[in-house]
């Protein structure tokens, strides 16, 4: 399998249509945790759906507009991170993370975006990669501001998870300020 470490034991890996039955039974086992950042995570309720979501990113990546992957811990599957937004038109792309419970603290999620970072602005030549989370979402302005990202602002109602329009907070990181370490360049 193509992977990339992360950390020891650590991998990230491409997630892929064909691994769909593992994906719906990780939601299914990690829904409440997920259901409050991530609309999918309420809408993926078996095998198929999580099919037809998984094959979306994989026309998306043959479009080049997406890309979705998988965090590894040991060969289990504990979160992922994803390109929910690639535009090489602009050179903006837009990157989302989650991760299981049990996988926290170990700096996997900060990880594998720069890694995601790195491969946007060095081999695909983005020029701005943005960050959005929920102002609740404590944990994911936290690893924004770990990578060294400047806050832009807050888009107010502008997402809706579970019939719910939520704030959002937009993190970006622009090429320029990238120092290939995880950090803004000085």
């Amino acid at each position: 399998m193509l992977s990339s470490p992360l950390a020891p034991g650590a991998d990230l890996c491409p997630l892929e249509p064909w691994q769909a039955e593992e994906f719906a039974a990780y939601l299914a086992a990690h829904r409440e945790h997920l259901a409050p950042w991530l609309p999918w995570a309420t809408t993926i309720t078996d095998a198929e759906k999580a099919r037809a979501y998984l094959q979306r990113y994989a026309d998306a990546q043959r479009a080049d507009t997406g890309r979705f992957f998988a965090i590894r811990l040991d060969g289990a599957l504990v979160g992922g991170t994803l390109f929910r937004v690639f535009d090489t038109h602009s050179g903006v792309c837009e990157l989302g993370v989650w991760l299981s419970p049990d996988a926290q603290g170990r700096g996997l999620v900060t990880a594998a975006a720069r890694k995601m970072i790195d491969w946007a602005f060095g081999a695909r030549g983005m020029s701005r990669v943005e960050w959005r989370a929920s102002v609740d979402n404590h944990r994911s302005a936290a690893v924004a501001e770990r990578l060294g990202m400047t806050h832009e602002g807050v888009l107010r109602r502008s997402f809706v998870v579970n019939g719910v329009r939520q704030d959002m907070a937009v993190w970006s990181l622009l090429a320029d300020e990238w120092d290939g370490r995880g950090g803004k360049a000085a």
